[in-house]
């Protein structure tokens, strides 16, 4: 009896499989007919991802980056003249809650994120996929192992004044919400919060206008420390670039895919989503980009990782950016 039942369980698994693959097929073909699926993201480094999925459909994946401030007004003016031309958004949530809210995107639950979290899709339209993670970033070649912060309280120590860089917290969102994230999930009383931003003040930080341009003065022996991202420790190989093992959680705003209710490329655009939240392509964005995903069991190579506890943080209003965004330019300000 108990060989039947496992034949009968084993049958119905390899049945459901062939099924599932025809279906991609199917998918495949009618997205192969499109030509092409047009993708509107915020990443950066993701030509692997788009290479490989022309070379194994043949079907022409289209990237054009946009910034995230630019995000909202770019894909609002094209939708409201009806000549939204992407089929695929990527874009922190709470930019695609607004489209979302707004009627941009439509529905779909890929059969690839069937192994994600729970949380990672709530609503049938948006799918998070992963979190764009902030540590502290440092020259290994020109700081001492001892010296190397193990919370981030040390970087308030007067040894980093002058030698420490980040994205200015006055205006760029991501780091206004990861200061906010660091009072709710680490430093979660306000007196030591406000006696860490202001130590952080004190020594006098160069500010840039985001996470992009944190590595180089890193690199270059400018500054030695700076709160950035761990993926540039890949994607700027062989730069001295290392991250701080600190104690507490890495926290980072959650990344999110969805397809447009337009979508000129509907099948190509459904297969592009698959394809992106796949093991394959989520590997290539974990070891070639260094991007934290949410596949179980995939991480980016580099050191420690795969140990740390990484959190999504929650998503700040727009009031409330702009709200702490004038707070932070005050607690910051130049003497």
């Amino acid at each position: 009896m108990k060989r039947i039942f496992w034949g009968i369980v084993l049958a119905l698994f390899m049945a459901t499989g062939a099924l599932a693959a025809d279906q991609n097929q199917a998918l495949a073909d009618k997205a192969k007919v499109e030509g092409k699926v047009a993708f509107y993201a915020n990443m950066t480094a993701i030509a692997p991802i788009m290479a490989d999925f022309g070379k194994k459909y043949g079907v022409k994946a289209e990237y054009t980056r946009l910034s995230t401030t630019k995000f909202i007004a770019t894909i609002m003016t094209e939708h409201a003249a009806g000549k939204l031309t992407a089929d695929v958004l990527q874009a922190p949530v709470s930019v695609l809650q607004y489209l979302k809210d707004k009627g941009v995107l439509a529905s779909y639950v890929s059969p690839s994120a069937a192994g994600y979290p729970k949380w990672a899709n709530t609503d049938g339209k948006i799918q998070l996929f992963g979190i764009e993670y902030a540590a502290l970033i440092y020259n290994r070649d020109l700081v001492k192992p001892a010296d190397v912060p193990k919370t981030y309280q040390e970087l308030t120590d007067p040894k980093w004044k002058g030698k420490i860089v980040m994205a200015d917290p006055s205006t760029h969102a991501t780091t206004i919400s990861w200061l906010v994230g660091l009072n709710e999930n680490v430093i979660k009383d306000d007196a030591k919060w406000m006696k860490f931003l202001k130590g952080l003040a004190a020594n006098d930080p160069m500010f840039v206008a985001s996470f992009g341009p944190t590595p180089a003065p890193i690199e270059s022996g400018e500054k030695l420390i700076g709160i950035s991202m761990p993926k540039y420790i890949i994607t700027k190989a062989p730069a001295p670039l290392e991250w701080a093992h600190v104690s507490q959680p890495l926290m980072g705003s959650p990344r999110g895919i969805a397809i447009t209710a337009s979508a000129p490329h509907p099948n190509a655009a459904r297969l592009f989503v698959d394809y992106w939240l796949s093991r394959e392509a989520m590997n290539t964005l974990a070891i070639k980009v260094g991007e934290y995903v949410l596949t179980p069991g995939v991480y980016p190579p580099i050191s420690g990782i795969d140990k740390a506890k990484v959190i999504p943080i929650r998503e700040l209003s727009d009031q409330e950016i702009k709200s702490w965004g004038k707070e932070f330019k005050k607690i910051f300000a130049r003497p």
